[in-house]
C-alpha cells in the first residue's frame, strides 16, 4: 500500500534495538504523555522495555547535550527528543525552537546516528495537546525505521 505524501509502507520491526529518549521537562504534562505514547509505540514496534532508556533534562535547550553524550557512548542504534515548546510574547520561543532543533540535528550529523524530533512548536497549549498523540507515535517509527536502515546502509 502507497500513501502519497510518505510513499511505500516500510516494515518497521524494533526487535533487538537500542533507542534513547531524552525529554524535556518544560511543560511536563504534555512532555510526559508525548513520553508516555512513544514508549507504548517502540514496545509495539518490538523493542524490548530493557533496550530503552529514558532520561529527563529541564528544558528543550538541555536535550541536546544528553542525546550528544547517550550519541558518544555508541550504546544506542537511534535516539528521541521530546519536548513542547508553545510560543510566548518574546523572542525567546524562536530562540529556544531554533537553538534545540539545530543541536538535535548536529548530534545527528556528528554521530551518524539517527535522531527523531518530537519537539513540538506551536502557538498554544491546545496545539500542543492535538499533536501530542500523533508525534509521540511517530517518533518511535521514525527511530526504528532509521535505525534499521542505516544497519542496512552500512
Amino acid at each position: 500500500m502507497q500513501d502519497a505524501d510518505r510513499g511505500p509502507e516500510t516494515e518497521i520491526d524494533g526487535r533487538d534495538l537500542r533507542i534513547g529518549i531524552v525529554q524535556a521537562r518544560f511543560n511536563a504534562a504534555i512532555t510526559s504523555k508525548l513520553a508516555q505514547v512513544c514508549i507504548a509505540e517502540l514496545r509495539e514496534l518490538g523493542v524490548s522495555t530493557k533496550y530503552i532508556r529514558h532520561v529527563t533534562v529541564p528544558g528543550a535547550l538541555e536535550v541536546p547535550v544528553a542525546l550528544m553524550t547517550m550519541a558518544d557512548s555508541e550504546d544506542y542504534d537511534a535516539l528521541i527528543a521530546l519536548g513542547c515548546i508553545i510560543r510566548g510574547e518574546t523572542y525567546h520561543f524562536e530562540l529556544v525552537a531554533n537553538e534545540s532543533g539545530a543541536g538535535i540535528t548536529r548530534v545527528s550529523l556528528d554521530h551518524q546516528i539517527p535522531v527523531a524530533n518530537a519537539i513540538l512548536t506551536v502557538e498554544n497549549e491546545a496545539q500542543a495537546w492535538a499533536r501530542v498523540d500523533e508525534k509521540g507515535r511517530d517518533a518511535a517509527r521514525v527511530a526504528v525505521e532509521m535505525a534499521n536502515l542505516m544497519e542496512d546502509l552500512t
